[in-house]
């Protein structure tokens, strides 16, 4: 795989990699953007702040546009590196959008950073389990982890065979919405069907995932919704809600320097508690 990097223009920041880029250890609070092509595709990437250097990455369906208010809390006391999965915000399309191809977006990021000291990484659903995968392959090179609601090993998989046709339902209806979204930085390229198929991938990667914990030494910090499928005391989102709490008690049980916050939100915890959030993030990584 080959990764480049080239500086894009922003008021302030001619050039990342000259005297700004100096600055920005020091404490700059300058943004810089550039991307990053690898694979066929361009991944843009955002970095700004100051302080200990975190490395967010976003879920499925999710964009550095949608995570605006947390990134913006997190850039008052880090270094904070963005940028959106392919297919995702204004990230170029790509012509496959498997678990592995979305690692492989990770792992060029990373490549393309020129960080003062190993950084954080942070990340949210799916991207918790991106950057577990990538701290078991690469532990050198990561401080610790903060997984948003993601990376869960749970007992049984999110999605059963009764419930597919739920699910198909659902992710037909957010692939309309994101038509509405075309052209923006919050689109998301994909199809139902490869949301669908996605999904489905990451109930057989946490099924593993525990082994990825155990080639993983650095500090984690979990923040999990309490009520990730909704706060139905009954039927599906009760079953879904018991795994995902099962899910972390597992790996307490067999991890136990695994700190866990668990907050009052469903999955868009994000997005719904971005404050909280953030005073998590900051109390592990001031």
């Amino acid at each position: 795989m080959t990764t480049s990097t080239s500086a894009i223009e922003v008021a302030g920041s001619p050039d990342p990699h000259g005297d700004d880029g100096e600055r920005a250890g020091r404490g700059d609070r300058t943004m810089r953007h550039f991307p990053v092509h690898h694979d066929g595709v361009t991944i843009p990437v955002s970095r700004g702040g100051r302080g200990r250097p975190l490395v967010l990455c976003p879920g499925l369906n999710t964009t550095q546009a949608d995570l605006h208010e947390l990134t913006e809390l997190l850039r008052r006391d880090h270094d904070l590196v963005t940028f959106d999965l392919r297919g995702h915000g204004l990230a170029s399309a790509a012509e496959q959008y498997s678990f592995e191809a979305f690692l492989s977006d990770l792992v060029a990021v990373m490549a393309g950073l020129d960080l003062p000291s190993a950084p954080v990484l942070v990340g949210y659903s799916l991207g918790a389990d991106l950057v577990v995968h990538y701290a078991s392959e690469h532990p050198d090179t990561v401080a610790g982890l903060v997984l948003i609601d993601g990376a869960n090993p749970v007992p049984e998989p999110f999605i059963t065979e009764s419930e597919l046709p739920e699910f198909r339902t659902m992710w037909e209806e957010l692939a309309t919405q994101h038509e509405a979204e075309r052209g923006t930085e919050r689109q998301v390229l994909l199809t139902a069907r490869e949301i669908l198929d996605l999904n489905l991938e990451i109930d057989v990667v946490r099924s593993e995932i525990l082994d990825r914990y155990r080639k993983t030494d650095c500090p984690i910090t979990m923040v999990m919704s309490a009520s990730m499928a909704g706060d139905s005391g009954e039927g599906r989102a009760l079953r879904r809600n018991q795994n995902w709490r099962a899910g972390v008690e597992r790996l307490v049980h067999e991890r136990p320097h695994v700190s866990t916050s668990w907050l009052d939100a469903d999955h868009r915890l994000v997005f719904t508690h971005a404050p909280q959030v953030a005073r998590i993030i900051g109390s592990a990584w001031s």
